[in-house]
């Protein structure tokens, strides 16, 4: 997948259709509104585009996804084994998730974004309430599996397929059939997956240029705090953590990890969602890093859903932020309390663009801070977003790494 027919790699490609987005967004983005060809045919031209390559993601989540982890589940061959590597991912997704939330709140801490704002609180904000956490856990178990497929609810899909996987493996050698069926279904999505890739930088220029020539470089000033504090944050949580992580338990050098997942970390960016990169994410750890297919194929689809180390970082910032903004005395206890509360809201955020805007609703009632602060932050998420996400799909390579690792795997470049 890395390499082009003419020897271009994709990373390069992606990299070149980035750029050249943002430069063309910004140069005609103050020209649109002025010229008719722009915003009746380019700008729509474009807009299609972008809209086209995201569908095409969407397209093959569900078979991928499916088909994938029944295939993985199975093909571990061992119900303790696969009990084993559940337990490692989930700790180990709570457990970066829990960082990322108290790097942000230390960043919001050190560059304070909200200081100065003093809004007397009569913003008006249409916010989407957050589920109890009684129908989050509720949600994660299908009443019809094929509904699920059809609505795209992942972590029911995902609960069907860990079934569906285990019987198999209970099922013995007729089960040994449906599986192997599956194995081969998930090794045509994957090339499936190759086709809608090559179509990767012309949809990353569409997306970019869009989003550049709709916010231009004006929206950056006046919030460059907030927008400063989430993006040094994410560094600072790949920097340490994940290759903390990858250099502890795999024993492999960060750059090795950095240069592997790349593509999948920039496609993450660009399209915002981290079920839409989960194509990209898991030819990345298996071509890239090496890890097998029954530990990619179960630990990228779980953490597409609930690993949300990004989005919980941009918890940590944005609640600081409309706490300052409002002038509301956020105390240490509060700050825990967003901890825990972001740590646990992320197993029911959706891995789709802007889901992190509707989770922080129930960070912000959670310590009794303004839902108006919403409006603040929602003018800039899209930018926040893009950040988060990376992150969020980088989380889930470094945790699928850790765990083949300590299967014993040898990762390999």
């Amino acid at each position: 997948m890395s390499e082009g027919k003419k020897g271009i790699s994709l990373l390069v490609k992606i990299s070149i259709g980035f750029i050249l987005g943002i430069l063309f967004g910004f140069v005609i983005g103050p020209v649109v509104p002025n010229s008719s060809v722009l915003s009746n045919y380019v700008m729509p031209f474009v807009d299609l585009v972008g809209k086209i390559f995201l569908r095409l993601l969407m397209m093959i989540i569900v078979p991928l996804v499916f088909s994938s982890l029944v295939a993985g589940a199975a093909s571990v061959g061992d119900i303790h084994k696969l009990g084993r590597i559940g337990i490692k991912t989930l700790a180990l997704y709570l457990v970066t998730t829990a960082v990322a939330i108290m790097i942000g709140l230390a960043c919001g801490n050190l560059f304070n974004p909200g200081i100065g704002m003093n809004i007397p609180g009569n913003l008006q904000a249409s916010a989407r309430e957050a589920k109890p956490l009684v129908d989050v856990i509720l949600d994660i178990f299908p009443t019809n599996p094929i509904a699920s497929m059809v609505n795209a609810n992942m972590l029911q899909i995902i609960v069907f397929a860990l079934f569906f996987g285990v019987a198999c493996i209970m099922a013995g050698e007729r089960g040994k059939k449906i599986s192997d069926f599956f194995e081969n279904a998930a090794e045509v999505m994957y090339k499936v997956t190759h086709m809608v890739m090559s179509f990767a930088p012309y949809g990353v220029f569409a997306l970019i240029a869009g989003t550049a020539a709709k916010f231009g470089v004006s929206i950056l000033a006046p919030f460059a705090k907030v927008i400063a504090a989430v993006y040094i944050g994410c560094i600072i949580h790949a920097v340490l953590v994940y290759s903390g992580m990858i250099s502890m338990f795999c024993k492999r050098s960060p750059f090795w990890y950095f240069k592997g997942v790349q593509e999948a970390a920039i496609t993450a960016f660009v399209t915002r969602s981290s079920s839409g990169t989960l194509p990209v994410t898991l030819s990345n750890v298996r071509d890239n890093l090496g890890v097998s297919e029954g530990v990619s194929s179960f630990v990228l689809p779980l953490g597409a859903t609930i690993n949300m180390d990004g989005t919980a970082l941009y918890q940590g910032v944005c609640a600081l932020f409309v706490a300052q903004a409002f002038n509301v005395p956020l105390t240490l206890q509060m700050q825990i309390g967003i901890v825990v509360t972001a740590t646990l809201a992320s197993i029911g955020t959706a891995g789709v663009p802007g889901a992190g805007l509707i989770m922080l609703t129930l960070v912000l009632t959670s310590v009794g801070l303004p839902i108006e602060g919403i409006a603040l932050v929602a003018g800039i998420d899209v930018i926040l977003d893009a950040a988060r996400t990376c992150i969020n799909v980088m989380g889930d390579t470094a945790v699928c790494a850790v765990v083949a690792s300590s299967e014993g795997e040898d990762l390999t470049n």
